[in-house]
């Protein structure tokens, strides 16, 4: 007799998860809730992970190897390399879709640093996000979207940077959307390297 086929897969209680994650702090989150939002019981969740710290690691390890994916897929749906760094820094302010989900992010964040279990898998999503950057940045670079003397590694390291803090700075001053924040601090450390034919034309004057 074959076992009865459970009611979501894996990626369905981890999808689960994100968004009870998307709405509630650490405190807040509970395997009730992923469960709840998973359409399961939280003793199926039990029984399947163990418990939600343990859940939450699988999901951790998942996500920093799943990390490489993430840029073939940029690349694959972008011809243009600056474009796809424009659609990382974007990808990257989904974080910040509100004042309210960044701190909850950042509540999530203290934990990755702070609790070495999580954190290990904090640094392996780190490097493959530095490698992905250098990757998107050698491919502009042949391209001749950016200049020849570009130091990609250099230039990886600084984005990688600038984009976290723009992240921080967009909550400080609350202006218009993180998105657009972020994309304007990218496309700022990006002018300098651009080649002429990247660059963007003055807009004629009016008179």
């Amino acid at each position: 007799m074959s076992p009865r086929p459970r009611k979501a897969s894996d990626d369905d209680v981890f999808a689960a998860a994100l968004r009870a994650m998307s709405r509630l702090g650490p405190g807040e989150l509970t395997l009730a809730e992923i469960a709840a939002e998973a359409g399961l019981t939280a003793g199926a969740l039990v029984q399947r992970f163990g418990s939600k710290r343990d859940l939450l690691l699988t999901m951790a390890r998942l996500l920093a190897e799943g990390s490489p994916d993430f840029f073939e897929q940029l690349r694959a749906g972008h011809r243009s390399p600056i474009a796809a760094l424009r659609y990382y820094a974007e990808c990257m302010a989904g974080l910040a879709e509100s004042p309210a989900a960044f701190t909850r992010n950042l509540a999530y964040l203290q934990i990755d640093l702070t609790d070495e279990d999580f954190r290990k898998h904090l640094a392996v999503q780190a490097r493959a996000t530095r490698v992905g950057l250098e990757s998107l940045i050698t491919d502009a670079i042949a391209k001749r979207e950016l200049v020849q003397s570009t130091d990609a590694k250099k230039l990886a390291r600084t984005i990688e940077a600038v984009l976290s803090g723009s992240m921080m700075t967009w909550a400080h001053y609350r202006q218009g959307t993180a998105a657009t924040w972020m994309r304007e601090d990218l496309d700022a450390v990006l002018a300098p390297h651009l080649t002429k034919r990247r660059r963007p034309s003055r807009p004629s004057r009016k008179h």
